[in-house]
């Protein structure tokens, strides 16, 4: 991949679609913020920038959101293509126009799959003449690894999540653990919620289908539902930070599970060919778990075979 210098200020553009569920949206504002952050300018192009009036209602310093269908002028130095968007055609054009070409990177999905050890860093030679470079995300040195802002880790030893939530009005009760649901459509919910009950148990539900599923059900005895609203990007690692147990989904969700060094559980997201499950096993197999742990990251997804264990003492 061509060499650039670090300390040099760099113009980047971004381009997301969002697909399903936010995630796209979710895990460009990160980049496009914490590329700002370190002094570049980043320009954001996406398709539907509604998820960001809750994920971000600030903005950041340094990030310019621009819709997909407005006129787009010159490349800069870096193209960021997300989850193989395709940006618009023209662009392209201009992009092979230039005298200097700008590095164009196709950023893949997470996985913690062996296959992404030999993609990554990989060219795939355009037709004009440009060649768009592999990005895959990993767990690994030989992979793009985790996004994760300066500061974060210190910034995380220092908060007080009980605090953060009695101020907020979702404060949990003497003896209440704090559990945090944040997940897709899932079968196995009512036998979590049983077994979340079997201990006094706040369990916090952002939006979403798992909201969806809860709402207007009386939980059982022992168990407490709060329904939360969006919150933005800062504030759901707060949550995070916050809680005793996770249970988190997709990609995005994940990273940020794995900074706040909580115990947590993730949900794949789910595909119809079932490969959705060897995401799971190559994760697992990086994650030194207990066997416990492992059935119930395997129940909660729903392998086949896999039988509710409840939860590990």
């Amino acid at each position: 991949m061509p060499d650039r210098h670090p300390e040099q200020r760099l113009r980047w553009d971004l381009f997301c679609r969002v697909i399903d569920n936010y995630g796209d949206a979710g895990v460009c504002w990160r980049l496009a913020a914490d590329l700002a952050a370190r002094g570049h300018a980043v320009r954001l192009v996406i398709d539907d920038a509604a998820p960001l009036a809750w994920m971000a209602p600030a903005g950041a310093p340094g990030v310019r959101v621009q819709a997909w269908d407005e006129p787009l002028h010159g490349p800069g130095d870096v193209v960021i293509e997300a989850f193989g968007c395709d940006p618009p055609p023209a662009f392209v054009q201009a992009m092979a126009a230039g005298a200097a070409p700008p590095v164009w990177i196709n950023l893949e999905y997470l996985s913690a799959e062996d296959w992404v050890e030999r993609s990554h860093g990989l060219p795939s030679p355009q037709a004009n003449g440009l060649s768009k470079w592999f990005l895959f995300p990993g767990f690994t040195p030989r992979t793009g690894g985790l996004l994760r802002e300066p500061g974060l880790l210190a910034r995380r030893a220092a908060f007080d999540g009980r605090a953060w939530l009695a101020a907020r009005g979702w404060d949990a009760a003497p003896g209440e653990r704090v559990a945090l649901l944040f997940s897709y459509a899932n079968p196995a919910l009512p036998a979590l919620l049983a077994a979340l009950a079997e201990a006094p148990t706040l369990l916090l539900v952002p939006p979403g289908p798992a909201q969806a599923a809860v709402a207007g059900a009386a939980p059982p005895p022992g168990l407490r539902v709060r329904p939360l609203p969006h919150v933005s990007q800062p504030d759901f690692d707060h949550l995070l930070w916050s809680a005793d147990l996770l249970f988190v989904r997709g990609e995005d969700s994940l990273v940020r599970a794995v900074w706040a060094g909580t115990p947590f559980v993730w949900q794949v997201y789910p595909q119809h060919d079932g490969v959705h499950h060897d995401k799971v096993e190559a994760l697992l197999g990086r994650m030194a778990l207990p066997p416990p742990v492992q059935a119930l990251w395997r129940a909660w997804n729903g392998r086949p075979g896999a039988a509710w264990p409840g939860l590990p003492g």
